[in-house]
């Protein structure tokens, strides 16, 4: 079978491919290609001469293993795949771990047996809550995945020999529309790449919200989701958000649309960005903007194909960073806001500012350039576009997303 390799993750993991004292537990959105990465761990394992017969793989959503619902099934089904492995260190892969409730002793027992190098995977935070968190505290180690990013999309089209138009900034659009989920790709006409998302859509919300938190309400939750999915990008707070509900008939107390926006955060669907002062170098509470995991989300489920390209540059710049591992907040400098301040995993900060286009306006590329002025730090700062001519200014550096992005540059 051949597999897509995504460097930017497997980088970040192999050195942890023969610890068994830390459980490698790989998070994401349902969909994002959890399950072909810890494939592509398995093949590597192999390539790199460890014994196949070491390499014990089971795939809870797979036929043969379905049946496996309790703690002690599982640990039954991986001693009956045990019978024939080798001595030394064995390779653990459960996949889609959630599907079993009280799943963390099983694991926790084959860690502190010793000789156990295990990978799980799970498309929801409560894969981090509960159990797992408070008992394995220092034991694990998360490796969040996202969909494709922009560079991914385009190697991952080149790996299977699908069509890419020479125009880079078509492409960049192209992505925009169908957005970044392995699978689509399969699909070559949009309104099938849609189909398929409107089913992940589906899927999560029948695995990850109706199943496992019992919304009682699901048409007003379903009226949350569609209002935080259609002003993603956006500066809001609970409060705004209860106050424009209300406009549409819909009233909700406080603490029910705060459990929602947090079952949405917990199913990976939105994920949120805080404000962050400048000058306290402090988070704020109240304000923030919400991101999709993946644009086709909305795309998928409106009509309107233009692209609003403010937020939707933001989107992505938000989701690249992300899949570089860098933490991202919202700036506010006094009374001016910068679009990210964003810390990488050597806790170095850079300021970006996202905008489709500083030509032709002189209002707009003052507004960009002037919160970035008034940082006084030496740390990078950028203005991230669509299509334009590059600018010189004030040593910011100006940068168009989809060059930047192909690149695989660092902020």
């Amino acid at each position: 079978m051949r597999l897509f390799k995504r460097e930017n993750y497997l980088k970040n993991i192999r050195g942890f491919y023969h610890d068994d004292g830390m459980i490698k537990v790989i998070t994401g959105v349902r969909r994002c290609g959890k399950s072909c990465f810890m494939q592509t761990i398995s093949q590597e394992l192999v390539e790199n001469g460890v014994d196949p017969i070491s390499i014990i793989y089971i795939d809870l959503d797979e036929r043969g293993f379905r049946s496996v619902k309790t703690p002690d099934a599982l640990e039954a089904a991986i001693d009956a795949l045990t019978d024939d492995a080798s001595e030394g260190l064995r390779y653990l892969f459960i996949d889609e771990i959630q599907n079993i409730k009280g799943y963390e002793e099983v694991v926790n027992a084959y860690r502190n047996e010793g000789g156990w190098s295990i990978f799980i995977t799970g498309s929801n935070s409560y894969l981090l809550s509960g159990e797992l968190a408070t008992k394995l505290t220092g034991r694990y180690i998360e490796f969040e995945m996202q969909t494709l990013t922009f560079r991914e999309y385009e190697e991952m089209k080149a790996f299977f020999g699908k069509p890419i138009d020479s125009n880079l900034t078509a492409e960049f659009d192209a992505y925009i529309l169908e957005g970044g989920f392995p699978k689509a790709l399969d699909y070559e006409v949009l309104a099938d790449k849609r189909t398929y998302v409107k089913s992940v859509v589906e899927e999560i919300l029948e695995k990850d919200v109706r199943r496992r938190v019992q919304v009682r309400n699901m048409s007003v939750f379903e009226t949350v989701r569609k209002y935080i999915t259609n002003n993603f990008g956006a500066t809001t707070s609970l409060t705004n958000i209860l106050a424009d509900l209300a406009k549409q008939g819909v009233n909700l107390k406080r603490e029910t649309l705060a459990r929602y926006v947090k079952i949405l955060e917990d199913a990976k669907i939105v994920r949120k960005c805080e404000r962050f002062d400048m000058k306290s170098r402090r988070s704020l509470r109240g304000e923030q903007k919400f991101y999709l995991a993946d644009l086709s989300f909305y795309f998928a489920l409106n009509t309107d194909n233009r692209i609003n390209y403010g937020p939707v540059l933001e989107n992505i710049v938000y989701s690249y960073a992300r899949s570089l591992g860098y933490e991202v907040s919202v700036g506010r400098i006094g009374k001016l806001e910068c679009d990210f301040v964003m810390r990488s995993p050597e806790m170095d900060y850079s300021y970006i500012q996202v905008a489709m286009t500083i030509m032709g306006d002189r209002a707009t590329e003052e507004r960009e350039y002037r919160s970035l002025e008034q940082i006084r730090d030496n740390y990078p700062k950028y203005v991230i576009t669509r299509a334009d001519p590059i600018q010189h200014r004030s040593g910011i550096k100006h940068v168009n997303a989809p060059d930047f992005m192909m690149g695989n540059r660092m902020f």
